[in-house]
C-alpha cells in the first residue's frame, strides 16, 4: 500500500520486504516484480542477484493493518457489511446494494475510481462466494465479475493457490498434477476425503473448493452484527459544511426508527472525506427518542468539530445504541403534548455544557442515608444504579448529620427533651427506632450501629434523629444522639 505522492514509476519494479528467519524475504510485490518473476517470500538476497534493478522498500506492517482497517470502514459507502480479509484484501457484502449503483459493473468502476484517487491500485471482482470472489480478485482479470451459473467454468482455468491453501498443500497437489481448481474438481471426492479427511482448514482442498463453489457456506461476519440503522446523503461533489443535509438525515432516520417501533439513545454523524478519511462526532440522549427537530438541534454546537479535510462528499448519520419506545398518548384526541420534555431539555443542555457538566441525583444501592444518594451524568442509565428503598425517607437531608445535646432520655426511645441549634425541643411523638447496621466492607473496624427516630416537637415540628451506638457495646462511651433531617 503506497503512501500518497510517492508512488513509483509504473514501470519500475518494487518490493516490500520484512524480516524472516534467514534474513529479509519479500512480503509484497507491485505488478512489474510480478512480471519479473519476483514471488512473495523469496529471500531479497537471492533476488537482488537475479533483478538488479529491484528497489526494496521495508513494509510497516502494523501500520498497514491499522489502514486497513480505516480503509475497510471507509468503504462501507458502498454496502453495510465489510470485513479485512488478510492483510491486503476487504471483502464486501453487497447482497442488494449493487442496483443502487447502477449495477455491479458500475460499482466496481466506481470502487476502483475512488481507490485510485486515493493512490490505491486494486484488483475487484463479484462473486456469488467469499472464496470465488477471492480467488478471481488475485488470478483472474483485473476486473471480474461471475454470474452464478459461471461459477465453475470461471474457476476451472485458475490454480490451485487460488484455494487459500497453505503451501505444504500447494506443493502436494502439484506432485499430483493437479495444477488448476478444474483439474482439483474432476478429481474423485472420495480418494481426496481419505488423504485430507484429517486436515484443517487451510489444508483442505475439498473444504475449500466448496467454499468456493458455495457448497459450503462462508458468511460475511463484521464486527457489528446487530442490524444498523441509518441514514446517508450521497453528494455530487465535494462540501465542507454538513449543516444543510442534517434536517433531512433526521427526518430520514427517524421515519426508519419509527417502522421498526425504536427511539435512538446514541447517534453518530460522519462524513467520508475525499482523502479516505472518515471523521465522526456522536450525540448522546437521556431517553429515547425519534423527534427529527430534536436529534438535528442536538449538533449545534458539536459541528464545528469535524474535520473535513479537502471536503467529503459523504454524510451517514446512524442510529448507535436504540431502545424500544412506546406510542404515549396524553390528550383525548390521540395526540401528545409537543412540550419540551425534561429529557429534551436535558439533551440541550448537554449538547451546549458538555456531558461531564450536566448531573442529576441518582438513589444509590446502600442503607446508610448519606450513601443512599448520588450524583450521575445526565445521560447515563440511572436505572441499574438505583435502589428499592421501601421506607420512608425525609424530604430533606443534612449534607452533615448536626449533633444534639440531651437534657433527658426515654430508655430504648429517643430523648424526652433536647437542644438543637441553641433551641430546646420536646418530644411529643415519636416513631421507631429503625436500626442501621456499619457496613462492614465500607465503615471501619469499631464504627457503631445507628437507632433512627421520627418525631414531633411541641410545636409540630417533624425531625429525623438517631443514636450512634448502644450502652455496653464495646465500640465507645455513652451513645451521641444528631438530627439527620426534617420531614414536611
Amino acid at each position: 500500500m503506497e503512501r500518497h505522492n510517492t508512488a513509483p514509476p509504473d514501470d519500475l519494479a518494487v518490493v516490500l520486504a520484512c524480516e524472516g528467519q534467514h534474513g529479509p524475504v519479500i512480503h509484497a510485490v507491485n505488478r512489474p516484480a510480478r512480471l519479473a518473476r519476483v514471488n512473495v517470500g523469496a529471500r531479497v538476497v537471492d533476488v537482488k542477484a537475479a533483478c538488479p534493478d529491484l528497489r526494496v522498500e521495508y513494509a510497516d506492517l502494523a501500520g498497514d493493518e491499522i489502514a486497513l482497517n480505516r480503509l475497510m470502514l471507509w468503504a462501507r459507502r458502498w454496502c453495510p457489511w465489510t470485513v479485512v480479509d488478510g492483510s491486503d484484501g476487504l471483502i464486501l457484502d453487497t447482497t442488494g446494494a449493487d442496483h443502487l449503483l447502477g449495477g455491479e459493473a458500475t460499482m466496481l468502476i466506481e470502487m476502483e475510481q475512488r481507490l485510485s484517487l486515493l493512490g490505491l491500485t486494486s484488483r475487484v471482482a463479484v462473486a456469488p462466494t467469499w472464496g470465488a470472489a477471492w480467488a478471481l480478485a488475485r488470478y483472474g482479470p483485473v476486473r471480474a465479475i461471475c454470474p452464478p451459473a459461471q461459477l465453475a467454468a470461471q474457476l476451472a482455468p485458475l490454480p490451485v493457490s487460488a484455494l487459500r491453501l497453505d503451501e505444504t498443500t500447494l506443493i502436494l497437489l502439484r506432485r499430483l498434477g493437479l495444477k488448476t481448481i478444474g483439474a482439483l474438481a474432476a478429481v474423485p471426492r472420495l480418494s481426496l476425503t481419505r488423504r485430507f479427511a484429517r486436515e484443517t482448514l487451510r489444508s483442505n482442498p475439498l473444504l475449500r473448493l466448496d467454499q468456493a463453489m458455495g457448497h459450503l457456506a462462508e458468511p460475511v461476519a463484521s464486527k457489528e452484527t446487530r442490524p444498523r440503522i441509518k441514514a446517508q446523503a450521497q453528494l455530487a461533489e465535494p462540501i465542507q459544511d454538513p449543516t444543510a443535509y442534517l434536517p433531512d438525515l433526521c427526518e430520514d432516520l427517524c421515519n426508519r426508527l419509527t417502522h421498526h417501533g425504536l427511539g435512538c439513545r446514541r447517534l453518530s454523524l460522519s462524513v467520508y472525506r475525499t482523502d479516505g478519511e472518515v471523521s465522526t462526532i456522536t450525540a448522546a440522549i437521556a431517553a429515547p427518542s425519534r423527534d427529527p427537530v430534536h436529534l438535528s438541534r442536538l449538533f449545534d454546537d458539536r459541528l464545528e468539530r469535524i474535520k473535513p479535510g479537502f471536503g467529503f462528499d459523504l454524510i451517514t448519520l446512524e442510529a448507535e445504541t436504540v431502545e424500544q419506545i412506546a406510542i404515549v398518548q396524553n390528550r383525548f384526541d390521540g395526540g401528545s403534548d409537543e412540550e419540551l420534555h425534561l429529557s429534551q431539555l436535558i439533551d440541550r443542555l448537554v449538547a451546549r455544557l458538555g456531558e461531564r457538566s450536566v448531573k442529576r441525583p441518582v438513589r444509590l444501592a446502600s442503607h446508610l442515608p448519606e450513601r443512599a444518594e448520588g450524583m450521575a451524568g445526565a445521560l447515563n442509565d440511572a436505572q441499574a444504579m438505583i435502589a428499592t428503598l421501601t421506607r420512608e425517607r425525609p424530604i430533606r437531608l443534612l449534607s452533615s448529620p448536626e449533633e444534639v445535646r440531651v437534657v433527658y432520655a426515654v430508655p430504648e426511645g429517643p430523648p424526652a427533651q433536647f437542644i438543637w441549634r441553641r433551641q430546646t425541643h420536646t418530644v411529643a411523638r415519636y416513631v421507631g427506632p429503625e436500626r442501621i447496621a456499619p457496613e462492614w466492607w465500607k465503615d471501619r473496624p469499631g464504627t457503631r450501629l445507628r437507632d433512627y427516630f421520627k418525631i414531633e416537637d411541641q410545636l409540630g415540628k417533624r425531625l429525623w434523629l438517631y443514636r450512634e451506638g448502644l450502652h455496653g457495646d464495646g465500640r465507645g462511651g455513652t451513645p451521641r444522639w444528631f438530627v439527620h433531617g426534617m420531614f414536611a
